[in-house]
């Protein structure tokens, strides 16, 4: 799960780069999206975006992330979206373990 914290004003930038480009190139890297979601409370979905993401293992995360980051076409949408200034202030990454009554495994 993680948490991204919006730079202000900046959300708007960070949704359309999670709609035009973050997605496919998840999807391209082994990522199974799970979902994605804005607080309720308004002046939080202003600065907050949430989602799960879903993999076999830590270890296929943490190569799904590694080329993720490394991918030309992720530094290109990066930095086109960037032109004025960072999207995201705070990112926070948490590894979930299903407990044993988790409908989701």
């Amino acid at each position: 799960m993680r948490t991204y914290y919006a730079h202000p004003g900046q959300m708007n930038a960070l949704h359309a780069r999670f709609r035009d480009h973050t997605n496919k190139l998840f999807v391209k890297h082994g990522m199974t999206l799970i979902g994605y979601w804005s607080p309720m409370k308004a002046e939080d979905a202003e600065q907050k975006m949430i989602y799960v993401l879903a993999y076999p293992s830590k270890a296929a995360a943490d190569k799904s992330w590694a080329d993720f980051r490394s991918d030309p076409d992720w530094i290109t949408a990066r930095n086109a979206s960037e032109t004025e200034g960072p999207l995201v202030a705070k990112v926070e990454s948490v590894f979930l373990n299903p407990t044993d009554y988790s409908p989701i495994k």
